[in-house]
């Protein structure tokens, strides 16, 4: 469990990496220490050798042997005034297996040689060569056994090894220690500060306070503050939602009463003989039937979302013309208002007529709205064509132009709403029974000429 945590694998890759790092630095140092080795050798070689050239004569054989044995070679041989000279000398015990030469070795040669050493088990003799010190002589070169040489490599490179492993270990620890303070203590407070904000996340108490010094951290924290604020703020509007919903559905409950009275009333206006009263009273019916019917449906379906359309291949132009029709009644007529219609009458579509009506509704109810806020005379124009991904229909008028603050939360509930006294809900539940139908509202263009809104539908089968 323990090297599944972020903490524990961060010991363990530093405990690999130093290693590494370590052996990197092995070799060289092995390399180094034979190079050492084999010149210390070469220089107590000579000066076995001088000691013997300062007293000329005959040396005894047990003398010769301990400077030899001093200086851990067989023979010596010193080059001086171009005569080569063997200083002194002892049985070899098998042949000379290789020559190295110390006078001026690269770096990849030495860390070749010391690893040859290292891996091959066998006791060789070698034949060595090197500078004399202090110049004393051209040339000096020895033989000795690889034995003893590689048995104090194996030594020198066991202690490199521990104290590699010791240094990795306290790096690796000390690294541990400071990333269990700096970073996963902090990212640890993190993930508590999500849970217990999961826990109630309408509380504002819960939310995170930002105390990191860390950059990458303090960002994070600064970014979960944001988050948690934005989702408190949006849970207890939802919450209000909610509420006012609850509070809708019992008042259409009352409304739906109050309507079929008024429903009851309008029919028996149709009997009137007065030509203005029979030419009103069906658009006085629809508008009650399609308010009852609203009613009805907000009971029946007893959440904020629309019902889904209920598709029928309908003509677009009578619908249009029923829309306006509605509206021009509902014009003060002061200031004058006209109202333009260009949609071919062979124009039709796979739509909810209920739906629709209400969309095209909204749009040039809030356009007639609109020109009468501004006292000067206006018109509104509803057009509709054909393309190859379905109808377009267009909803323009030449009022003022939305406010920008309307523009900037168009289709959001609460918060769009472009006149004084709205709410700002039309928009919102146009758009959503615009996508219902598989399509799109957008606003065109808003400014001081006017307003255009599009709907983009799909034409159906």
């Amino acid at each position: 469990m323990f090297l599944r945590s972020l903490s524990g694998r961060f010991l363990m890759l530093t405990i690999i990496f130093v290693m590494l790092a370590e052996v990197l630095i092995f070799v060289p140092s092995v390399a180094r220490y034979r190079e050492d080795y084999l010149l210390t050798r070469l220089e107590r070689a000579q000066i076995a050798s001088l000691a013997l050239l300062a007293s000329p004569g005959f040396i005894e054989e047990d003398l010769a042997r301990e400077l030899l044995e001093n200086a851990g070679v067989f023979n010596v041989v010193l080059r001086r005034d171009e005569a080569r000279e063997l200083v002194l000398s002892s049985p070899l015990p098998q042949p000379v297996s290789n020559t190295f030469d110390l006078r001026d070795p690269g770096a990849v040669v030495l860390m070749r040689d010391a690893l040859a050493v290292l891996f091959d088990p066998e006791n060789r003799v070698i034949r060595v060569i090197g500078d004399p010190v202090r110049e004393a002589g051209l040339l000096i070169e020895v033989t000795l056994e690889t034995g003893p040489l590689r048995a104090d490599m194996l030594d020198y490179g066991e202690r490199i090894l521990w104290l590699s492993l010791i240094i990795s270990v306290s790096t690796a620890l000390l690294l541990f220690v400071a990333v269990q303070l700096l970073m996963v203590a902090p990212i640890r407070r993190l993930v508590r500060a999500m849970a217990g904000y999961a826990e109630a996340p309408e509380d504002a108490r819960r939310i995170i306070t930002p105390t990191a010094r860390v950059r990458e951290l303090r960002e994070a924290e600064d970014a979960l503050h944001e988050l948690q604020t934005q989702l408190t703020g949006n849970l207890r509007q939802k919450e209000r939602l909610a509420q006012l919903g609850g509070a809708v559905a019992r008042i259409s409950h009352d409304l739906r009463n109050i309507l079929a009275t008024a429903s009851l009333f309008a029919d028996r206006m149709e009997r009137s003989d007065d030509p203005a009263v029979q030419r009103a009273a069906p658009k006085l019916l629809n508008a009650l039937s399609r308010a009852i019917n609203l009613c009805e449906s907000t009971l029946a379906f007893g959440k904020a979302e629309e019902p889904p359309p209920r598709l029928a291949r309908i003509a677009l132009a009578p619908l249009v013309e029923d829309v306006v029709e509605t509206e021009q009644l509902a014009a003060t007529g002061d200031p004058t208002i006209e109202f333009l219609v260009d949609v071919p009458l062979g124009l039709s579509l796979s739509a909810d007529q209920e739906q629709l009506f209400r969309v095209l509704g909204n749009l040039i109810r809030n356009a007639r709205q609109a020109i009468e806020a501004t006292g000067a005379p206006g018109s509104i124009e509803v057009s509709a064509y054909a393309e190859d991904t379905g109808i377009v229909i267009k909803v323009g008028d030449t009022g003022p132009g939305l406010p920008e603050k309307a523009r900037e939360h168009l289709f959001t509930a609460f918060q769009g709403g472009a006149r004084k006294g709205g709410i700002g809900l039309g928009l919102v539940i146009a758009a959503e029974l615009v996508r219902g139908h598989g399509g799109r509202l957008e606003l065109h263009r808003s400014d001081s000429e006017g307003t255009e809104f599009h709907i983009h539908l799909p034409a159906g089968r």
